[in-house]
Parts: C-alpha cells; sequence; structure tokens
C-alpha cells in the first residue's frame, strides 16, 4: 500500500519522497496533470469570495453560469442546459429521470459490459451481476443490448424511454463502436422517439483527442453524461440536454431534481479553468501521436496480445488476470502507476495526464516492458 503525500503534473510523490509516474490521472480525472497553477489559482481565487450558499435557485452563482456557459460554447445545438452534480453517477441518476419524464415511458435499455456508476438506479443499467447481486431488488425495467450490434438496434421501441450508452465502453477494455453504428442509432432513436443519453464520464474533456468523444461519430446526443476529468481534480459531474428536454424538471414537481453540492462554487471554478486549460494550451492536438508513440512502444512484445484505443484511453490486452497483476505489482515497484478495469481484469488501463510529454511515454513504456 502506498501512502501519496504529493502530486504534481504527471507524478505522485510518496511519504519517502519516491516518485511515481501516473498513467491512470485517477481514472481520467486529472486530464490538465495534477494540482495545475491555473486550477489552483481558480480555487484559491473563489475561496476568497464564497462557497456553498444555496440550492434552490435563489441566487444566481457566477462559477455555475460561467461554466455552464463555456460547456454549452463547446457542445453543438440544442444542446445548452446544464445541470451540475457531484459526480458521474449522480449525472446518469438524473438523466435517468429526465427520461422517463420527458418521454412518459419507463424502459431503460443499456449495453452490455456498460458502466454508468454504482447507486441503485446507475447500477441498475449494468450487467455485471457480481456487482449487483448483493443489491436485489434494482430498478425494473431495465434491459440490455450488445454494445456495437446493429442486430439488437430493433430491440429500441415506442416502450423505450432512453438508450444509455458510452461513446467508448470505458470499464469493458476500451471498447469503440464504428461511426455507422453510431448513426444507425441515432435513427432508430428518432424513429421510436427516444432519448438517446451518451456517457463521456471517461470520454470527455479532451480524453480521445476531440473535446467530447462524439464529435468523432457523426452525431449529436440528446442528453449527455460528463464528470472525471472536468474539475482538474475536484468533484463535479453534469447532464447536459436542450432547454426543451431540461424543462420538465421544473414542473410537476417544481423541483424536479435536487443536489444539495452539485454545481459547488469551487469545483464549478476549477472545472473552467481545466476547460480553458485544454484550449488554451491546445491539448488536444497531441493526444493521437501520444497515443501512436504508446501503441509503437508497447505492441511489439510478445506479451501484449492487442491495444485498444482511443486517444489516451487506451487497453493493453494481456493473456490474463494473474499475468497482467504481476506486471502492474512490478511496474508500481519501478515507479509507474497502470491498473486494470472493471469488466476486462486482463487489459492494463492507460490514461495519463493530457500533459504528459514523449519523453515520459518513453520512460513508462520502458518501465512497463522491463516489468513484463
Amino acid at each position: 500500500m502506498i501512502e501519496i503525500e504529493r502530486a504534481e503534473g504527471v507524478y505522485l510523490y510518496d511519504t519517502d519522497g519516491k516518485r511515481y509516474l501516473d498513467l491512470i490521472a485517477g481514472i481520467g480525472v486529472s486530464n490538465v496533470g495534477h494540482r495545475h497553477p491555473r486550477v489552483l489559482a481558480a480555487i484559491r481565487e473563489q475561496l476568497d469570495k464564497h462557497l456553498h450558499l444555496m440550492v434552490y435557485g435563489e441566487y444566481v452563482q457566477g462559477p455555475q453560469v460561467l461554466l455552464a456557459q463555456a460547456l454549452a460554447q463547446t457542445l453543438p445545438a440544442p444542446l445548452e442546459s446544464v445541470y451540475f452534480t457531484n459526480s458521474g453517477t449522480e449525472a446518469a441518476e438524473g438523466a435517468m429521470k429526465l427520461a422517463k419524464r420527458y418521454t412518459g415511458r419507463a424502459e431503460i435499455i443499456a449495453c452490455h459490459g456498460c458502466y454508468h456508476g454504482s447507486t441503485q438506479g446507475a447500477l441498475s443499467l449494468s450487467d455485471a451481476e457480481i456487482f449487483k447481486q448483493a443489491y436485489r431488488p434494482l430498478l425494473p425495467g431495465v434491459r440490455h443490448i450488445h454494445y456495437g450490434s446493429y442486430r439488437d438496434l430493433a430491440e429500441i421501441s415506442s416502450q423505450t424511454a432512453a438508450v444509455f450508452i458510452e461513446t467508448v465502453q470505458g470499464e469493458a477494455g476500451v471498447r469503440v463502436a464504428c461511426r455507422e453504428y453510431f448513426r444507425a442509432l441515432r435513427q432508430r432513436c428518432d424513429e421510436t422517439g427516444t432519448l438517446l443519453v451518451l456517457d463521456e464520464i471517461q470520454a470527455g474533456f479532451g480524453r480521445t483527442g476531440t473535446f467530447w468523444a462524439f464529435e468523432q461519430f457523426g452525431i449529436v446526443p440528446d442528453v449527455l453524461l460528463c464528470a472525471k476529468g472536468m474539475g482538474g481534480g475536484m468533484p463535479i459531474g453534469a447532464f447536459i440536454a436542450s432547454r426543451e428536454i431540461m424543462s420538465v424538471l421544473t414542473h410537476n414537481p417544481i423541483l424536479g431534481h435536487l443536489t444539495t453540492f452539485g454545481g459547488h462554487p469551487v469545483s464549478c471554478a476549477a472545472a473552467l479553468a481545466t476547460l480553458q486549460i485544454i484550449q488554451d494550451e491546445n491539448l488536444l492536438a497531441g493526444v493521437a501521436a501520444k497515443a501512436q508513440l504508446f501503441r509503437d512502444l508497447l505492441a511489439g512484445h510478445p506479451s501484449v496480445r492487442q491495444i485498444r484505443n482511443q486517444g489516451l484511453m487506451m487497453a493493453v490486452e494481456f493473456e490474463s488476470f494473474e499475468v497482467l497483476k504481476l506486471v502492474i505489482d512490478r511496474a508500481i515497484e519501478r515507479g509507474v502507476i497502470t491498473d486494470w478495469f472493471l469488466h476486462c481484469d486482463n487489459s492494463m488501463r492507460i490514461a495519463p495526464p493530457l500533459t504528459i510529454t514523449e519523453e515520459e511515454i518513453r520512460e513508462a513504456c520502458e518501465i512497463i516492458l522491463f516489468s513484463v
């Protein structure tokens, strides 16, 4: 067990001063690196103004307004209404309620191998029985289709409130459906009046090389989920939709969805700084080349069976969990932190800060290969 005393950029430091190169960024959280100076400055500035105020809209809170405006500017129409939460799981929960309220339907479809969170509603979307069995009964009316399967699109019907799908499946080990599949999915949802909810909790905020991963697939969701890389290390999430869809939460009841700390001003200030850093430092431009360098350096080893990636959201597959666990443990001893996936435990997770340099990538890959 490692006790981390401090973090800076792509490195973690334990209480003995040993340095670890962080290849997972807190599971895709620290996209701009740990303790980016501009994120820290934004946090300090907000600390001197106010912390928590009120949650029911009595006060206009600048950090929330500025962040919502900045998010909307990264998105195509009509995605312009933002509801802030504390986490990705809460974003999924809010989107489930929104879909049922807007459509008047009860059925929700998710994908085999998905992960949308661990609260009761979000967990109900999962098909991983090992994580669900101790908590039944969960929500009724949830069905599953195979990610990327054209045939399964017929399961979406006029009874379906929403399809929840990860643009890039994360915990399944970085699985990516093709552009044509997503276009067919969008068409089927339009035909049946079903909301398409894209989960970019892991894939958003530049992780895949575009600010939002769905930009690469030629579609626009009805509802978008984000969190993780959004806050620069602070807890925050959101579900985003059109004004028309989101407006159903404003009446019958008047407070259709509530959160005490969602959109906390300090988290919003940190998230706005994170968004601006990604844009101002042009971090998206380097993602493809950095991902390719990882692939070039790791793909030739005989123990590496496959590398899957969408930008710097990567999975390096080994023969088994037992083989992978030894590699992970040896790499940690030598100063490189990696991990595996919940639903794909023979694949190594690589999701470093987008600020990682070519030199740091080479150092990390050398240690990983030496650990095999």
